[in-house]
């Protein structure tokens, strides 16, 4: 059922449920071309000049970024819960990316500092804007439909992400014919992207109602108190063994995971020669086979199994990861990238799936708060060792890429430790088997949907 609200409330419409949708739409273009495809390699190839310390920078202001939301989001989130105004924060962090993503147009050669400090900014209002339109999701659907709209607005994101990136490549294509050469055009594609960020989500920010009511709780050590939730979370999981041994494997794989997402682009430019456009087409062709790869998987994982689902998976990304480091054939490296797309839509799905089934009832928002933050510590953990090897390497991309490919290994370890049947069967026991066992956490539900939208992150 969906949470109850008093008559004064209006209810759910229709138009509601697409604009919710739309702003999975808007913002899949920030991660798409500037995170994963376009501006990553720019960032490296141009603004740092190909400096051997440019991939690692390109890092350090990611990894900054997300240090930043995991500290931020859960003290956003309590104080919406108590000023019931998701909205009105969903406006500045929209604004804010909007503003950072349009600015990164001025970065030019030399201009690291500048071009570091709008990343922070800009995927730090990302995230937080993630986060914000998740926490509507209680308010708009029912129990029983939850599923089918978030899945919704996951898969309009890949189509607000891949038509994105196919406007800005036809953009770069059209560069010789407007006179300008390819890095101008470049720059003027993060003007494109923020545009269609702004204009995507008018429905979003125009047509959602806020429906939830203050708290009346006062806001002084608001800090604390989210923090404390977070601790608490940590704590309250060792009653479930098996669930912290695949919560730590999703760390560990999920930085191999990450790695690939924000330095794709870098690696096809710097390591194996490719264009600008041609990597833009490699990200596309990607984001359609990971779409297949979570369409697909999740038809059969059910009946594979979530572990054995997900250890396929792994071992498609080891095959992926061999294929890239053994030859620069183009057909290799397109049979590779297909294999890691597939790869990525079904890991994300079966990883998510994995932490459903270990995850006792009533504990969804704690549990799911756990599994985003594993998995925003696997994006500090491995696009940065990444950066670092390649620095320490001189810009061998070859030699970080095997540091990747042992992330995986130790995930595909660490699965086999998790035992899915009893670690199912203790999510089950009822309350009575501890005190404290389903003791409900201090932070408020925004706080809870906080950490769930990470997977937003891992679109390509």
């Amino acid at each position: 059922m969906r949470r109850q609200y008093g008559p004064e409330v209006p209810p759910v419409r229709r138009r509601e449920l697409f604009a919710w949708a739309c702003y999975d739409f808007a913002n899949s273009g920030y991660t798409t071309v500037v995170i994963t495809a376009v501006f990553n390699a720019y960032f490296v190839a141009v603004v740092t000049g190909n400096a051997s310390w440019g991939t690692l920078a390109w890092t350090l202001g990611l990894s900054l970024s997300y240090a930043l939301v995991i500290i931020a989001a859960p003290v956003l989130g309590a104080y919406s819960d108590r000023r019931a105004n998701k909205l009105q924060l969903l406006w500045i962090t929209t604004i804010g990316c909007v503003l950072s993503t349009a600015a990164l147009a001025l970065c030019g050669p030399g201009d690291v500092w500048l071009a570091l400090v709008l990343i922070v900014v800009s995927n730090l209002a990302y995230s937080l804007g993630e986060s914000l339109i998740a926490a509507f999701l209680p308010e708009l659907a029912a129990d029983e439909s939850m599923g089918r709209l978030s899945g919704f607005g996951w898969a309009f994101g890949y189509v607000g992400g891949l038509l994105v990136l196919g406007i800005c490549l036809v953009w770069i294509l059209g560069a010789p014919g407007r006179g300008v050469t390819d890095d101008v055009a470049i720059r003027q594609t993060m003007l494109i992207t923020a545009i269609a960020f702004a204009v995507s989500a008018v429905p979003t920010l125009t047509l959602l109602r806020e429906r939830s009511q203050p708290t009346g709780q006062a806001t002084a050590g608001m800090v604390a108190t989210a923090l404390a939730g977070l601790k608490s979370s940590i704590a309250s999981s060792r009653d479930l063994p098996d669930l912290r041994r695949f919560l730590i494997c999703i760390v560990w794989y999920q930085s191999g995971v990450a790695t690939v997402i924000t330095l794709a682009a870098v690696f096809t430019t710097q390591a194996l020669g490719f264009s600008t456009q041609e990597s833009i087409v490699l990200v596309l062709v990607v984001n359609v086979t990971a779409a297949v790869g979570a369409f697909v998987f999740g038809l059969v994982q059910d009946r594979l199994g979530h572990r054995r689902t997900l250890a396929i998976t792994l071992v498609g990304w080891l095959l992926a990861i061999l294929l890239f480091f053994l030859s620069d054939a183009r057909w290799v490296i397109w049979t590779a990238a297909n294999f890691a797309g597939l790869s990525l839509g079904a890991s994300q799905s079966a990883g998510r799936a994995l932490v459903g089934y270990l995850c006792p009832p009533e504990r969804e928002g704690e549990i799911f708060g756990l599994w985003g933050l594993a998995v925003r510590v696997a994006m500090i953990l491995g696009p940065l060792s990444y950066g670092f090897v390649n620095w320490f390497s001189g810009g061998n991309h070859r030699i970080a890429l095997q540091v990747t490919a042992l992330f995986f290994v130790v995930g595909l370890v660490q699965l086999f430790r998790v035992d899915v049947v009893r670690g199912h069967a203790l999510a089950r026991q009822p309350a009575g088997g501890g005190a404290d066992r389903f003791a409900p956490l201090p932070l408020g539900n925004m706080a809870e949907n906080v950490a769930q939208t990470t997977p937003g992150q891992a679109r390509t």
